[in-house]
């Protein structure tokens, strides 16, 4: 028996897509933990993230603190996507 903490959030989240997956939470725990065992290494690649990803990291967290989203629609979403794909 293994018991975890993780926050509501989080675990909603992750049950959403390993149900998508065809997979429950305990199913993820027994893979990653067999890749474990399996590698005898941790089964993700972790690096510090650079400016980039730290700066992207951090308007992420402001967006979701005030509840503002850079774009209205997924349409525009998509449309700055493409018109930065072409730079």
């Amino acid at each position: 028996m293994l018991h975890i903490r993780v926050d509501d959030d989080t675990k909603e989240q992750a049950t959403q897509a390993l149900t998508a997956m065809g997979l429950s939470m305990s199913d993820a725990v027994r893979l990653f933990l067999r890749r474990v065992v399996i590698d005898q290494a941790f089964p993700l690649e972790l690096k510090v993230p650079n400016a980039q990803t730290r700066a992207a990291m951090q308007e992420s967290r402001n967006l979701m603190a005030t509840r503002r989203a850079r774009f209205a629609s997924a349409d525009e979403l998509f449309a700055d996507l493409e018109k930065n794909s072409r730079q």
